[in-house]
């Protein structure tokens, strides 16, 4: 992990997407964003993510197959999920945080999450 953690940001709601990254780097972490699945996987090749807050529902590639995805394919990265609803048809592997939610205790769980093994 670099000085300034890298953390990915996919949410598809923008207020969110952009209020939330603005916090974070303001907290000192350097911050990519996307708004979908799909823009998340571009972003995951383009840079050294240490880890994804990612919201659950989203209309391109989201819900249990991002989920899938992420715990297939990004199984070196440490990751958050984000839902307002979620119901999936499997047990999810990484803590989920239900909106709507204080950006405070989010990044209280990423400084945690980033310390852990």
């Amino acid at each position: 992990m670099s000085e300034r953690p890298v953390i990915l940001v996919v949410e598809d709601e923008d207020s969110i997407r952009l209020t939330l990254r603005d916090y974070l780097r303001r907290k000192g972490y350097e911050v990519v964003v996307a708004s979908d699945g799909v823009g998340a996987i571009k972003q995951i090749l383009d840079h050294a993510v240490d880890l994804i807050v990612t919201d659950y529902r989203m209309e391109v590639f989201g819900g249990d197959y991002w989920i899938r995805f992420l715990k297939d394919f990004c199984g070196n990265r440490r990751v958050i999920i984000t839902s307002g609803f979620l119901q999936p048809e499997f047990p999810i592997p990484f803590p989920v945080v239900y909106k709507p939610f204080e950006y405070g205790d989010l990044e209280a769980l990423i400084r945690k999450t980033l310390q852990g093994p």
